[in-house]
């Protein structure tokens, strides 16, 4: 199943991520779960970017679901210049996205995905309105 990413989004963020050999799978080429790592790593860069630090003892972001289409390979070497952008809030959920492309090939999309990101009150376990300050970064 293809999940495709909306028109209507909000660049908040990008990076370039080094393609490591040893990231590489038998096919020579990145593998699979190395691309939920760099949505990873730019998501978690971004939120502590806006000053966003989940305390276990509070509240924060917490990941509900993820998915990623893969459309080229991405090989080593080179860097993957990753790009993250933000959209739909609601009362305490947000979608984040993120498309992958080799930086010597800007424009070409490898690979693009996404997540939702629930607030949470971690003590009590559950869901909690999304900050105003939030909000208001993830507001188209």
């Amino acid at each position: 199943m293809k999940i495709d990413i909306p028109e209507k989004k909000k660049l908040v963020y990008e990076m370039r991520i080094p393609i490591r050999w040893g990231d590489m799978d038998a096919m020579g080429h990145l593998n699979n779960g190395t691309y939920f790592r760099y949505m990873e790593t730019i998501r978690i860069d971004w939120m502590y970017s806006v000053g966003c630090r989940p305390d276990p003892k509070s509240e924060g972001p917490v990941i509900v679901n993820a998915f990623c289409n893969f459309y080229k390979q991405l090989e080593y070497p080179g860097d993957a210049l990753v790009k993250m952008y933000v959209s739909d809030p609601a009362r305490s959920t947000f979608e984040s996205w993120c498309t992958m492309e080799r930086a010597d090939a800007p424009g070409v999309i490898c690979a693009a995905g996404g997540a939702t990101t629930i607030w949470v009150d971690f003590p009590a376990q559950k869901s909690k309105t999304l900050p105003d300050w939030m909000r208001k970064l993830v507001e188209n």
